[in-house]
């Protein structure tokens, strides 16, 4: 059984921006390698040489990791969001706020019965996210 899950995004070429907007989003940083850094890079067309093979987040307990995908293989992501869970509303509509500058906005952030704050975004770089900070539980 696996200890833990995580998003692995992929990029048309532009994971370095998405990667840096992304750390400072969340306050955290970013580790990366390029296709011409890698091991491989003899066997990568010279296009290649400054795309992102491998990048990894880690902002507290978020972590993410990504990658530009070899010319000619991108696939725009569908079925499925990166999902956050935030303590406060302020965070919520900080995050939506920043997703949805130059993104689409699916839902747009509001109450919900579940939900102090939900939306659901895709930023700019083309990554779907859902933003939800739950209500507080009532004792009984």
């Amino acid at each position: 059984m696996p200890s833990t899950v995580t998003p692995y995004l992929h990029f048309n070429g532009n994971c370095r921006d998405a990667m840096a907007f992304y750390a400072s989003l969340f306050s955290g940083t970013v580790d990366l390698m390029t296709y011409g850094e890698s091991p491989v890079c003899e066997e990568m067309p010279p296009v290649s040489s400054e795309s992102v093979m491998h990048a990894q987040l880690t902002a507290g307990s978020l972590f993410l990791m990504a990658c530009d995908v070899p010319p000619g293989m991108y696939q725009k992501p569908v079925g499925f969001a990166v999902a956050l869970a935030v303590d406060t509303v302020e965070e919520a509509e900080r995050i939506y706020q920043a997703l949805g500058d130059g993104g689409t906005v699916i839902m747009a952030l509001e109450e919900t019965f579940w939900a102090q704050r939900f939306a659901m975004v895709t930023d700019r770089f083309g990554t779907p996210w859902m933003i939800n900070c739950l209500k507080p539980c009532l004792d009984t």
